[in-house]
């Protein structure tokens, strides 16, 4: 049997999606702020522990609900392998809202225009 992601008993999809908003921008959140801001200074060393502890918060906090994907691809191979697609939309809607909420977020609130580094 191939594990797929589904809601737990009694969490509608809206429930799900918004679920996995909150998980994915809390993870987007974190990377930004310890991994890939240009200020974080000495912040930035304790960006893998950061990044793991929200990772493990989330899948202890969104497991039983949603599954804790936190990423479209996590959920779209186990349904292609499965061919089960069942409610695969929310593991898609989700994590995308959320990513895009941090970075957004992230980028307008806490890092001006002028900081950005540029590519």
């Amino acid at each position: 049997a191939i594990p797929t992601h589904g809601l737990g008993a009694g969490v509608g999809a809206v429930e799900g999606v918004v679920m996995e908003i909150i998980i994915t921008f809390a993870l987007v959140y974190t990377v930004y702020a310890t991994a890939v801001d240009p200020k974080k200074g000495s912040l930035g060393t304790i960006a893998p522990i950061a990044i793991g502890f929200i990772v493990g918060a989330n899948i202890l906090a969104a497991g039983p609900f949603s599954g804790g994907s936190m990423n479209p691809a996590r959920s779209f191979g186990p349904a292609v392998a499965s061919g089960d697609f069942t409610d695969n939309w929310i593991y898609w809607v989700g994590p995308l809202i959320g990513g895009g909420l941090a970075g957004l977020i992230y980028g307008n609130v806490y890092m001006s225009p002028t900081e950005h580094i540029p590519l």
